[in-house]
């Protein structure tokens, strides 16, 4: 199969990473893959590095290229609306945030472009069906990540760091804050997790949130926000824990800490979202669009 994927993101966040794993795994699986991602943006750079087909994001370039592949995948709100004018060929998107629908004209006219939408959970899924698009082209296709050969050890309590309000990491300073615990401000959720027993991952707003993805795989217990897409991973008090964004509720939360509900959480990874899991998934998806 030929797949051209766009991606415009300024940063390497959770989508790019999805990005960057579904490339390489249909570029090692033999399927003709190619990337066209922001030029000055990390996901161009590390696509590059690890010597998989790419180039920097154009219209010009989207236009030529895009009849030459089977497909284009849109992985993002500004790819899709380039591919949504410019692609050649059959459009799928990737919808991985959770907030509704634009009701304007154009957005109708954009959404309407796409063969089938790959909503990261079921909660994105339903917000595609709030907004008028017909259940028949939409396929929940989660996150995946690798599964680490090993499992965490070690003691700290870690949180993403973010200078976004919204993620309330400042909340999750105050919460360890009160039950005396310290806290590492993460930066690099590869890194940390490696030495943590448990994170805090709270947000107002969550599509999915592959970063919990990546900590259960780490058999690390995660203390999240229910809310969005993340009940879909995270069963309370069977392989994590679910708080509301209050302290005292994520203080009790941090209170639950225990190794079995890491080490269940590991095996959901194992069971449900690894690379293999999303890959196929999407797979699935392609060949749907193509039969439309």
């Amino acid at each position: 199969m030929k797949i051209l994927h766009l991606d415009s993101g300024r940063e390497m966040r959770g989508g790019q990473w999805q990005v960057l794993r579904l490339h390489r795994a249909l570029v090692e699986a033999g399927h003709q893959s190619f990337l066209l991602a922001r030029q000055d943006g990390p996901l161009l750079t590390m696509a590059a590095q690890r010597g998989l087909p790419c180039a920097a994001l154009g219209s010009l370039r989207l236009l030529v290229r895009s009849g030459g592949f089977d497909l284009v995948h849109a992985h993002d709100a500004h790819s899709h609306a380039s591919a949504a004018v410019f692609s050649r060929v059959p459009l799928v998107v990737s919808r991985r945030v959770a907030f509704p629908l634009r009701e304007s004209a154009a957005s109708r006219w954009k959404y309407a472009r796409a063969r089938r939408y790959l909503a990261v959970s079921r909660y994105v899924a339903r917000i595609l069906i709030a907004a008028g698009i017909d259940s028949d082209r939409i396929d929940v296709v989660y996150d995946g990540v690798e599964l680490p050969a090993v499992a965490a050890t070690g003691d700290d309590i870690v949180t993403p760091y973010t200078e976004d309000p919204a993620k309330r990491m400042a909340l999750a300073q105050e919460a360890a804050e009160l039950a005396g615990l310290p806290l590492v401000c993460s930066k690099n959720l590869e890194r940390d997790l490696v030495h943590a027993r448990a994170m805090i991952y709270l947000t107002e707003s969550e599509g999915l949130g592959s970063g919990i993805l990546l900590a259960m795989a780490y058999a690390v217990t995660v203390i999240a926000t229910r809310t969005g897409g993340i009940p879909e991973l995270i069963e309370d008090g069977v392989n994590g824990v679910l708080v509301q964004n209050e302290a005292e509720s994520i203080v009790d939360g941090l209170n639950r800490i225990r190794g079995a509900l890491g080490a269940t959480a590991r095996e959901t990874v194992q069971n449900r979202f690894t690379v293999s899991h999303m890959v196929a998934a999407t797979l699935d998806s392609y060949r749907k669009a193509l039969n439309d």
